[in-house]
């Protein structure tokens, strides 16, 4: 019967691809990468920083429905980062402190939304990193269909089951466990790069040349 509504298992974590991206910058990861990877128009909704890393529990819905968010819940395990792409709907709230509630109690340790959401306070109280594009104290329907471990879009950003996912105060990226230790490793040689540059505009060192090599390259003299 076509009835609309895939369920499949949980991913296991990729847990040295998490542990080797952690704490790395979104925008480090993004440039070591090509520059297009990670998600527009999506937003932190808690007020202080967050960093959140872990493994990919993706849920797909119709616009301003959540029941197959509520079926993945059950699902989740500690480490997981639940991503829901919701259409990019915000005229419905898909999650809320309830549903924030059972996942933390279930170990997530952070979720994004492309959609609305909803008790925004309620997610920087618990310390529960939430990613949303909107806001709205609209609630949802409860009829399906959906889809829960199958690959999603969020912010233009392709996300499939056990992915490891890390989001940070500039948005989310996302990495198969295929390239997660290399990307990494580029990452962390990166901040080094950057953390030298800082450094060295300081103590007024600086070479700025390479912006006279690019504009000659142009036919500019």
């Amino acid at each position: 019967m076509l009835h609309g509504i895939e369920i499949n298992h949980r991913i296991a974590p990729f847990a040295d691809g998490i542990k080797a991206l952690s704490g790395i910058p979104t925008s480090i990861l993004g440039d070591v990468t090509g520059r297009l990877i990670g998600t527009v128009g999506l937003h932190p909704v808690n007020k202080s920083f967050v960093s959140a890393c872990g493994n990919a529990v993706t849920v797909r819905v119709r616009a301003g429905d959540n029941l197959l968010i509520h079926r993945a819940l059950r699902m989740l395990k500690p480490g997981d980062f639940l991503v829901v792409d919701g259409e990019g709907d915000i005229s419905r709230a898909l999650f809320g402190e309830i549903m924030m509630n059972i996942a933390k109690a279930k170990g997530a340790i952070a979720c994004v939304f492309d959609a609305a959401i909803r008790d925004v306070n309620a997610f920087e109280e618990n310390k529960f990193p939430c990613w949303a594009r909107g806001i709205n104290s609209r609630g949802p329907y409860k009829d399906g269909p959906g889809a829960i471990n199958v690959p999603v879009s969020v912010g233009g950003l392709v996300v499939n089951p056990g992915d490891v996912v890390l989001g940070d105060p500039d948005g989310i990226v996302a990495f198969s466990p295929k390239v997660a230790l290399e990307v990494a490793r580029l990452g962390k040689e990166k901040v080094v790069q950057e953390t030298a540059t800082i450094q060295a505009i300081l103590n007024g060192s600086y070479d700025d040349s390479w912006i006279d090599k690019v504009l000659e390259q142009k036919g500019y003299k």
